[in-house]
């Protein structure tokens, strides 16, 4: 590290993996990016890796289309040298009640309008795109074909690569342990291998970026919120698509190379646990089995836990502290920070280095807690 930076961004997932590679593009390439772990060793290394384009809300949705669009060729675009494993085996999206159903209709009005090509289905077309599915006590579901998962592993470190081929210098197993300001202004960062001074500080840290935002006076509205998740043993292709339940809480899918991984949405009190529990173990094994009962004869691999880090209306945060010019916190995306994170790294890039953006960033300050200005989002698992 050198003393000081023009940009140090905090957090090395794909957030500030991606944010760092925007900037370089943009010739902004004095830039240090801290990761207190490896790249990728919180929330990006733990999440379940989807890509969906299905959201009810305008501004999820358009942030997952076009992040969709960078994925398709993330390798290119960056000058990755191997496979980000991309695959587009669909979304199938299923609803167990009128209300449920009556809000997909509403979501897909939403996404048609973006030009995204989702549509619903009925029950007996629901189980020809996966055959096994228990359907008894659904209403419908919605399927987009260009939706699928992808390793997040090799995709931020296709994001982190080219970011350091373009200059950018990262430094790991780095903590980030003060930050000071100036006049009303960021003007360092304080690490446990020494001082580095920057006027402009990004914070990534998924949910402890509200602790980082409080050592500028800053109040985040963000809140951690653990996520299990479990792999089975791989076995011969049996579906291609994610299948996945609001209501019910469920995603399963089945990896190119067999395994299954899937999860559920947890009950819990708010808390940085990275402990994956026998609780969920047997709770997701039955929720799952009885929407798919074939899966009942695999064997689990590994199960683990991540964070979410959850906003009040389920959308990004991309704040500027108000006593603290030039330090922003991105963060709040409850668990779609991975699908939408090309998107929002080429948004704030733009602001930052004064290029015209179809999006206006200011709709995802934190001021709209404040103001009741919320980007309510009704499709969150």
């Amino acid at each position: 590290m050198k003393k000081g930076y023009d940009v140090v961004i905090i957090g090395g997932g794909i957030v500030g993996c991606s944010t760092a590679f925007e900037l370089a593009k943009r010739g902004v390439t004095d830039v240090l990016l801290i990761e207190k772990g490896y790249l990728s060793s919180g929330a990006t290394g733990r999440c379940g890796a989807g890509i969906r384009q299905q959201w009810g809300s305008e501004l999820n949705a358009s942030l997952a289309m076009e992040s969709t669009e960078i994925f398709e060729h993330l390798e290119e675009y960056t000058g990755y040298s191997h496979s980000c494993e991309l695959h587009q085996g669909g979304y199938l999206l299923v609803a167990y009640t009128e209300k449920e159903w009556e809000q997909f209709q509403e979501n897909l009005k939403v996404q048609h309008r973006l030009g995204i090509d989702s549509r619903a289905v009925d029950l007996k077309e629901a189980k020809e795109i996966v055959p096994f599915l228990n359907t008894e006590g659904m209403f419908g579901a919605t399927f987009c074909q260009k939706d699928g998962h992808a390793n997040p592993f090799h995709c931020t470190q296709a994001y982190a690569q080219g970011a350091k081929r373009l200059g950018v210098d990262i430094a790991t197993y780095t903590t980030v342990t003060g930050l000071t300001t100036s006049g009303g202004r960021i003007s360092g960062v304080e690490t446990d291998h020494g001082y580095v001074e920057a006027r402009t500080v990004i914070n990534c840290a998924n949910t402890r970026a509200p602790e980082l935002a409080r050592m500028v006076g800053d109040e985040i509205p963000v809140y951690a919120e653990r996520h299990q998740a479990l792999v089975t043993e791989p076995v011969a292709p049996l579906m291609d698509c994610m299948v996945m339940s609001f209501h019910r809480s469920y995603y399963v899918q089945q990896t190119p190379h067999g395994s299954f991984v899937m999860g559920i949405g947890p009950q819990e009190e708010p808390s940085h646990n990275f402990r994956s529990s026998w609780q969920f173990l047997e709770k997701n094994c039955a929720i799952i089995c009885e929407a798919l009962p074939p899966l009942r004869k695999l064997r689990v691999v590994r199960q683990w836990a991540g964070q979410y880090d959850l906003s009040p209306d389920r959308n990004p945060i991309i704040n500027e502290a108000e006593k603290a010019k030039g330090f922003y916190s991105v963060c709040g995306f409850s668990g779609h920070g991975f699908m939408v994170s090309p998107r929002v790294a080429i948004l704030l890039a733009n602001y930052l280095t004064n290029q015209k953006d179809s999006l206006d960033i200011r709709r995802f300050s934190a001021k709209r807690y404040e103001t009741g200005e919320l980007l309510l989002e009704p499709a969150v698992v």
